[in-house]
């Protein structure tokens, strides 16, 4: 388990992003030319998406790992930014939820029940909520797909050493 209170933001920022690129980077693999994931989207790298990839461009194993690094922090930030204090692992596992599906699991209560619980500090109960977010629209039609199924509960499992740490130490109910 991490350290629960590193201490400056950098350092969670670091260890945070450790965390989630432990689950990350072998839930999304390497592909170094553009790709149409499963709902649809372009992708590159390690799950890069935006309207800044060239189709048929092949990028450098550099650049891929920039754009990691560049996404993952980025997605750290928003989540600590929406649910500011969270245990370490906690902010992980949300941070690489959110790198995955966008901030709204962890952001936004009006969408996510998750949210809603680490808006009320009920830590254990949101990480529990995460296997619910392995779908994804294929063809219109809303999806598990097996290697979210995985992703997810490898979020739970670190989300939940955090939530239980926190618990211990009377940080969350």
């Amino acid at each position: 388990m991490a350290d629960p209170k590193p201490s400056t933001a950098g350092q969670r920022t670091a260890i945070a992003a450790g965390l989630a690129a432990a689950i990350a980077i072998p839930s999304e693999g390497v592909k170094l030319t553009p790709y149409w994931d499963p709902p649809g989207i372009l992708t590159v790298c390690r799950g890069h998406t935006g309207a800044d990839i060239v189709k048929g461009r092949q990028y450098s194993l550099a650049e891929c790992d920039r754009l990691f690094t560049d996404d993952m922090r980025a997605k750290i930030v928003a989540v600590e930014r929406c649910q500011p204090g969270l245990p370490i692992e906690v902010l992980a596992a949300f941070s690489d939820a959110a790198f995955n599906l966008g901030p709204a699991i962890a952001c936004d209560p009006r969408k996510s029940t998750a949210a809603r619980l680490l808006n009320a500090k009920l830590y254990e109960a949101a990480c529990r909520q995460l296997p619910r977010w392995d779908k994804a629209s294929v063809a219109g039609v809303m999806v598990s797909l097996p290697g979210l199924t995985k992703r997810r509960a490898l979020e739970m499992d670190l989300c939940l050493q955090g939530a239980r740490a926190a618990a211990s130490q009377g940080a969350a109910p």
